[in-house]
């Protein structure tokens, strides 16, 4: 069978499970990834991440993570949805974390999608990632055209926006590869004028991870910087500011994923409900969700340091 068809195939298999992207691209050493990577590592800008710095030679070639890979499958899966919390005082979570987390939902789809592939095309080796390796899923997904990194260092369709998981396959199975599209973010600015904590640079396209709002209440564990006083923007768990600004999300239309939908009750909690909240009110009303992975020691914290904004 020919790689084309290969391909073609593959993308309609994606379509059908919910992804709306998929680009494929050759599975090799990315030489001018790994430059970036390293200038933005010895700035220090992965803060407490320091994970970030583990396995730089399997973060930046596919085949020691996969060996005898050929391809890199790049898909997204559309998490937009246009609900809005009833009390405009209320701490806000990045719209990722409102339903189910995104890393079992996808991945399920994502083992459904190589499984089908494997009954297509017989004995074939991969793996899959969600978010889960040390994978450029961002850098890969440039690479297979499904859209080009913007300002705000987020990948950016020009008619779908940019709120979508990434999500990639790796196997050895020789495709037809996908390009790389270009640059439309232009002269515009909107992201890094916005950011409250000035994480993006001057210039755009390079993030300072250590002040990022969503770095800050996610994954740093330690006190949050008083720098940070009065520039959190009510954001208590992620940040969205720099993709709402950004004028591609206009074309952003809402997912049909029923587990992505808001738990009951979350959007009609009042600001004074959001900090008064429990153990047992936290896990009940964030079981099986992103938001757990700051634990309710961390919400809590979060949530003192917003009450020192007003």
């Amino acid at each position: 069978m020919l790689k084309e068809k290969k391909s073609e195939i593959i993308k309609n298999l994606a379509k059908e499970l919910g992804f709306f992207l998929c680009g494929i691209s050759k599975a090799e050493f990315m030489q001018q990834e790994a430059m970036h990577l390293e200038k933005w590592l010895a700035l220090n800008y992965q803060g407490e991440m320091s994970y970030m710095a583990n396995h730089y030679d399997k973060r930046t070639d596919p085949t020691l993570l996969v060996p005898g890979a050929k391809s890199v499958i790049s898909l997204a899966y559309n998490y937009y949805h246009e609900k809005a919390q009833q009390d405009k005082d209320a701490p806000q979570l990045s719209m990722y974390a409102y339903g189910k987390d995104y890393h079992k939902v996808v991945r399920k789809k994502l083992n459904q999608l190589f499984t089908a592939i494997k009954a297509q095309f017989g004995d074939i080796y991969g793996r899959v990632f969600v978010d889960s390796a040390p994978v450029m899923e961002r850098d890969w997904a440039k690479r297979s055209g499904l859209g080009w990194v913007g300002k705000n260092t987020l990948l950016i369709h020009p008619k779908k926006g940019s709120y979508f998981f990434l999500a990639e396959i790796i196997l050895d199975l020789e495709l037809q590869y996908d390009h790389a599209i270009s640059d439309y973010c232009g002269t515009c600015t909107r992201c890094i004028d916005a950011c409250p904590t000035d994480a993006i640079s001057p210039q755009g396209y390079f993030m300072d991870g250590s002040k990022c709002i969503s770095y800050l209440t996610i994954e740093l564990k330690n006190r949050i910087p008083e720098e940070f006083q009065d520039k959190m923007n009510n954001w208590v768990f992620g940040c969205d500011i720099c993709q709402q600004v950004c004028p591609w999300n206009k074309f952003a239309a809402p997912h049909t994923e029923a587990d992505f939908l808001p738990v009951d009750g979350l959007l009609s909690m009042s600001k004074e409900e959001w900090h008064d909240i429990s153990q047992p009110v936290f896990d009940t009303l964030f079981e099986g969700s992103a938001v757990k992975r700051a634990k309710y020691e961390g919400l809590r914290r979060n949530l003192e340091f917003l009450k020192k904004d007003h």
